[in-house]
C-alpha cells in the first residue's frame, strides 16, 4: 500500500489550477492520484509533469458531476491503495448567461459539478481518513463569484457559495479528528476558464488594484502550504487570491 499520509487526491487536475496543484504537490513528496472526466494528452503532460518532480502517479477517471462514477471509482483505490491523507476539489465548470435567458441544463450541470461534487468526491473520502487516525487536509476550490457573487453566473456564484458553507460545517465535524478543511477562492486566473475581451478585461483590472490576471501557480502555493504540517492550525477558513479584488 502507498504512503497513506502522503496521498492526495486532485480532481480536474488535467490542466490549469488543477496542473499547478499537482506539480506543486508532487514537488514537497505526496504521492498523487489524478482526477479528469476522461483519458487526454492534457493529462498525460500533467502525469509527466508530476512524475518529472518526483512524484508517483496514478490516474482516476471519472465526473465529478456522478455520484455513482465518483464513488466506484474512489471506493475501489482505496480499497486498492488505502485512505488519502489528503484531497484538492477543483474540478469545476461554467456555464454563464444571464439568470432570464439561462437554461435548465446549464444550471444543473454546473451545481452537480460544483457544488454536488463536494459530496460526490469527498463522501467517500472521509470515514477512511477518520479511522486511519492519522489526520487529513481537504481543500475545496471556491471562487470569488462565490464570495461576492457574479453578473451571469447565477449558477456558478450559486454553486461556489454553497461549497464555502458545506466546507465551513464539514471542518467543524472534523476538527477533533486533525482533518482540516480549507477553501480557496480565486479571482480572475490565467486559465482556460477565463475568457474575456478587451473591453471586459479593462473592466475587470478596474477592480483589481495588483492591475493583473493571477496565475495557477500562485493558487496553486496556497493549496500547498494549507496541505502542509505547518497549516495544521488553520482549518474552516476561506483564503481569497484574488489581488485585492474590489
Amino acid at each position: 500500500m502507498t504512503d497513506y499520509k502522503k496521498t492526495v487526491l486532485i480532481t480536474g487536475a488535467s490542466r490549469g489550477i488543477g496542473r499547478a496543484c499537482a506539480v506543486e504537490l508532487a514537488r514537497t513528496g505526496h504521492t498523487l492520484v489524478l482526477n479528469s472526466r476522461r483519458p487526454s494528452a492534457e493529462m498525460d503532460e500533467t502525469v509527466r509533469l508530476c512524475e518529472e518532480a518526483g512524484a508517483e502517479v496514478r490516474t482516476l477517471f471519472f465526473d465529478v458531476g456522478s455520484t455513482e462514477a465518483a464513488r466506484t471509482a474512489i471506493e475501489a483505490d482505496i480499497a486498492a491503495n488505502g485512505a488519502y491523507w489528503g484531497v484538492v476539489l477543483n474540478a469545476g465548470v461554467t456555464c454563464d448567461n444571464a439568470f432570464p435567458a439561462l437554461e435548465e441544463e446549464d444550471w444543473k450541470r454546473v451545481i452537480d459539478v460544483d457544488l454536488n461534487g463536494f459530496y460526490n468526491v469527498i463522501h467517500p473520502v472521509v470515514m477512511p481518513m477518520v479511522r486511519a487516525r492519522k489526520g487529513g487536509r481537504i481543500v475545496t476550490m471556491s471562487s470569488v463569484s462565490g464570495v461576492t457573487g457574479n453578473r451571469g453566473q447565477t449558477n456558478y456564484s450559486a454553486a461556489k457559495a454553497g461549497l464555502i458553507g458545506a466546507s465551513k460545517a464539514l471542518a467543524v465535524e472534523l476538527a477533533k479528528r486533525r482533518i482540516t478543511v480549507n477553501c480557496v477562492a480565486p479571482g480572475l486566473i490565467d486559465t482556460g476558464m477565463v475568457d474575456m475581451n478587451e473591453i471586459a478585461r479593462e473592466h475587470a483590472m478596474a477592480m483589481i488594484p495588483m492591475q493583473r490576471i493571477g496565475t495557477p501557480e500562485e493558487v496553486a502555493a496556497v493549496v500547498g502550504f494549507l496541505m502542509d504540517e505547518r497549516a495544521s492550525y488553520i482549518t474552516r477558513q476561506v483564503i481569497n487570491v484574488n489581488g485585492g479584488m474590489i
